[in-house]
């Protein structure tokens, strides 16, 4: 009897234990079929990425054009490509690459500086994002985001000597089931040695993005970029989801302040994504 009875109260406490312990993070996630979490997201347009972070085996492509005019001078045309690919660990590989059409490059001669408009392709940028928060869908996302050009790779007058690394911490805040905070704070620096990091620059953006309706969405940040003098601007966007996987949007910007204050910029482009 009392062995009988020792099983049966086992039996009993080991049961709720079995079910819990074969549910994933996911399973127990109230969150995971919030809009926020399952719509497309991209790390266009604008400044600010995202801090979402991939599954493993999903890819997802972002493209787009920019149309950037200054308050004084010609008008030069960006556009370029992201392949975002998730892979295990909750790691995110980043391949970019921008082509600039009427680009300003700063020349220094024996006599001073001067400019000259360039076209063509900038150096294949490299990355990876790395998932700190617990699970994909919760409410809070934080990553850390790595980059840097790679020398020897675009255009031969856009080409870099060496390496240029930045970094961005990426913080995302769920607000009710569909808007989103997207919050950025990084820096950038010319190179790899110590004199490079006093020429490195910070960034920080803050991000406000949400539904018109259920296939429409607006997107507004601020930014700033810079170390001494800080360059300030605003990005606003509208996006359309005509595909629960494909996302297009059109864009409009101004650099309220710093050395580029007054520039004006217009774009469009789309993200699309493969995999459940």
């Amino acid at each position: 009897m009392r062995k009988t009875t020792l099983l049966a109260a086992a039996a009993l406490l080991g049961s709720p234990g079995l079910t819990l312990a074969q549910n994933t993070p996911e399973e127990n996630n109230d969150n995971v079929d919030a809009p926020f979490v399952r719509n497309i997201r991209a790390d266009r347009p604008g400044q600010t990425i995202t801090a979402q972070v991939l599954r493993a085996g999903r890819f997802q492509l972002e493209a787009g054009t920019q149309r950037v005019a200054p308050a004084l001078g010609e008008s030069m045309l960006n556009s370029g490509a992201t392949l975002r690919i998730g892979f295990f660990n909750s790691m995110e590989l980043r391949v970019s690459q921008p082509h600039f059409s009427g680009y300003q490059q700063r020349i220094s001669t024996g006599e001073g500086e001067r400019f000259e408009t360039v076209a063509g392709w900038a150096p294949l940028v490299v990355g990876s994002k790395f998932m700190i928060s617990p699970n994909y869908d919760t409410r809070t996302q934080v990553a850390i985001m790595v980059e840097t050009p790679l020398p020897g790779t675009g255009s031969k007058e856009l080409a870099v000597k060496g390496l240029a690394p930045s970094g961005r911490l990426l913080v995302s805040q769920q607000l009710g089931e569909r808007y989103g905070l997207e919050a950025n704070f990084g820096f950038s620096q010319p190179g790899m040695t110590v004199a490079d990091i006093e020429k490195g620059q910070f960034i920080g953006t803050l991000a406000l993005n949400g539904p018109i309706s259920s296939t429409t969405g607006f997107f507004i940040e601020g930014y700033g970029i810079g170390r001494g003098e800080l360059s300030t601007g605003t990005t606003a966007g509208l996006y359309w989801r005509p595909l629960p996987l494909l996302r297009l949007d059109v864009n409009a910007g101004r650099v309220l302040g710093g050395a580029a204050g007054g520039t004006a910029t217009v774009g469009a482009g789309l993200a699309f994504k493969l995999g459940k």
